[in-house]
């Protein structure tokens, strides 16, 4: 039986999955893992776009995007950097690493999502 953290994290994700969907990106790939990293979310929108999601219920103690600190980052960049390599995309292949925060409210059954695209960067 999944946790309450990880049941978050999956509404999250869907959430995330059908914002990314009704904005026109395709997505690629959900959940590619590497013992180095995860990402979230592949998507497609004019380049490849490699998104971390990041879900609260509580944001009293911090808002979801300051939870990808330094070691996130260089975490995510490595992961992106295999999936291109392991994907034959070209070097000159346009990609970004985006977050998408979500403030839930599960007792109101309410969402706030914000998008910052090109996040995350060497």
């Amino acid at each position: 039986m999944p946790s309450p953290t990880r049941k978050t994290g999956d509404i999250g994700e869907q959430i995330a999955v059908d914002y990314l969907k009704n904005n026109g990106y395709k997505i690629l790939e959900k959940n590619y893992q590497k013992p180095w990293g995860e990402i979230d979310i592949i998507a497609q929108n004019q380049g490849l776009i490699f998104i971390e999601v990041k879900t609260r219920t509580n944001t009293k103690i911090a808002f979801p995007e300051e939870n990808v600190n330094f070691n996130k980052q260089r975490k995510l960049i490595r992961a992106a950097e295999t999936y291109l390599l392991e994907k034959n995309h070209s070097p000159e292949t346009p990609w970004q690493i985006d977050v998408i925060a979500i403030e839930l409210n599960l007792k109101i059954r309410k969402a706030n999502l914000k998008h910052i695209k090109n996040a995350v960067w060497e």
